[in-house]
């Protein structure tokens, strides 16, 4: 059986912002075909800059960055890999932009190459896996926060790519949102990276857990005990 290179590898990842001293200091990071890690830690600890940086959005300060095997250098590497790594903005305003649901969703699959007919195909099955079969004809900016956070992970998931990045996917999410998307992303045979405050959420769909603070990731952290610490983590609001 031949070996996969890791899907996505980064190799000693430093970040600093002007003036702001380091977010990440040399991390090192893989995920494999398969894994669903998640990553807690502090406001400012550099979770989503990680993403960021994965996704060529921003430039490390030092380091480099392998996807599928293939070292990342230009802005032409990185838009290859948008077909293969899709970001959960934390933000579902950065993701939606087209007046309805349809057209947001259908857009990454007409970007992709497909024709008009097959991406609203992709874009309905999409929509009705994640139970929101019904926003088709909506329009988008009158959408709650918690639809657009599905709507936004409908248009990533419309790309179909191997690799997920999603960033605090849960908030502003009702409990049965929450069990929909914790049902969904368990059946999706995809790997995926997930920042998340809501730890509980997070075991659910997670096979591993590190903590990132003062630019490192401590992978040495058992992350589910602090699950079992609060008798009640539906109270702990952030």
């Amino acid at each position: 059986m031949t070996s996969h290179p890791p899907l996505i590898r980064l190799n000693n990842i430093s970040f600093s912002y002007p003036g702001r001293g380091m977010v990440l200091d040399h991390i090192n990071l893989e995920i494999n075909r398969g894994e669903r890690i998640g990553l807690v830690g502090p406001n400012g600890s550099g979770k989503t800059t990680l993403f960021h940086i994965i996704m060529g959005l921003l430039k490390p300060t030092s380091g480099s960055i392998k996807i599928f095997g293939k070292e990342m250098k230009t802005d032409k590497d990185f838009k290859e890999t948008y077909k293969k790594v899709g970001l959960l903005f934390q933000d579902a305003d950065d993701q939606l932009f087209c007046p309805t649901v349809m057209e947001d969703v259908a857009f990454g699959p007409l970007n992709l190459g497909r024709s008009k007919d097959e991406a609203k195909a992709i874009a309905r099955k999409t929509l009705a896996k994640l139970g929101i079969a019904d926003f088709e004809s909506r329009i988008t900016h009158r959408l709650s926060g918690g639809e657009k956070r599905l709507v936004a992970l409908a248009t990533v998931l419309s790309m179909e790519p191997e690799v997920l990045l999603l960033d605090e996917p849960s908030t502003g999410l009702d409990e049965n949102t929450k069990k929909t998307l914790i049902d969904v992303l368990n059946r999706l045979e995809l790997s995926y990276i997930l920042i998340s405050h809501e730890i509980e959420f997070m075991s659910k769909i997670t096979d591993a857990m590190y903590m990132m603070e003062n630019g490192k990731i401590r992978t040495d952290v058992d992350v589910g005990q602090y699950t079992h610490s609060h008798p009640n983590p539906g109270h702990h609001h952030h």
